[in-house]
């Protein structure tokens, strides 16, 4: 062998390691927002119970504490919806998708209920008033608020 397939098969075994080391030790969560990292937060919006995949607290240095689903996506309301009725439909849940409700269990976080919409799905609420998520969002931003008259949920 000579010393250019030598080189080849090194930085080959090197991108194979370092891929396998990248799936098997993630680092801890962190997101960005507003151009900044912060640490993540996993606390629950007043005394949940053990369903903190459902309905999470993070903190953004533009909007402060907002409610976030399972993935860190921001959970908004929308202000054209009144408490257990959804009137987001059509091309309105193109761009703000629905928080399907995955759990209609009597342990659901506080203040966190299941709605029922129009078209018969279920959707999770806070405080009564449906929860959606935004298409344009990746985990730790809130760049729908005050869009369209959606605006972030707050605990």
């Amino acid at each position: 062998m000579n010393k250019r397939n030598v080189l080849i098969g090194l930085v080959v075994l090197v991108v194979v390691i370092a891929g396998g080391y990248a799936i098997f030790h993630k680092s801890p969560k962190t997101t960005t927002t507003d151009n900044q990292t912060n640490n993540t937060t996993n606390n629950q919006p007043q005394n949940p119970s053990n369903n903190g995949d459902i309905v999470q607290t993070k903190t953004s240095s533009s909007v402060g504490q907002y409610l976030a689903d399972a993935n860190g996506n921001a959970l908004y309301t929308y202000g054209a919806d009144k408490s257990g009725v959804s009137n987001c439909s059509g091309s309105c849940l193109y761009n703000w998708p629905a928080y399907a409700a995955t759990s209609t269990s009597a342990t659901l976080p506080t203040n966190v209920t299941v709605i029922k919409r129009d078209d018969g799905s279920s959707q999770y609420a806070y405080k009564g008033l449906p929860l959606y998520t935004f298409t344009s969002d990746s985990a730790g931003q809130v760049t729908g608020n005050g869009v369209e008259n959606f605006h972030v949920a707050k605990p």
